[in-house]
């Protein structure tokens, strides 16, 4: 399968499901952090008003919750082309 033993494999299975861990988490702390930085030092901006009604904050906020969304389908995209896949082999 790959010249390593099951352990060898395993591990470097779980090394991979961890830095992608890692990024995602990176990814969605900064884009949060983000959020709520421009929020406490910069309220002019997110209240301007795109449309009546519809200030940056809003939509900034949007955003925020639709970059989660993103962060976890490709976790599901790689989960399933790449852990689950090893995962069944090594099972076989």
């Amino acid at each position: 399968m790959y010249g390593n033993s099951k352990d060898d494999v395993l591990k470097a299975l779980a090394a991979a499901r961890w830095r992608v861990a890692g990024a995602l988490t990176v990814a969605m702390l900064v884009t949060y952090l983000g959020f709520i930085l421009l929020v406490a030092f910069n309220r002019p901006l997110m209240g301007q008003q795109l449309v009546p009604g519809l200030s940056i904050g809003i939509v900034l906020g949007a955003v925020t919750i639709l970059v989660a969304w993103v962060l976890t389908g490709l976790y599901i995209l790689w989960a399933n082309r790449k852990y689950d896949h090893i995962l069944d082999e090594l099972r076989r």
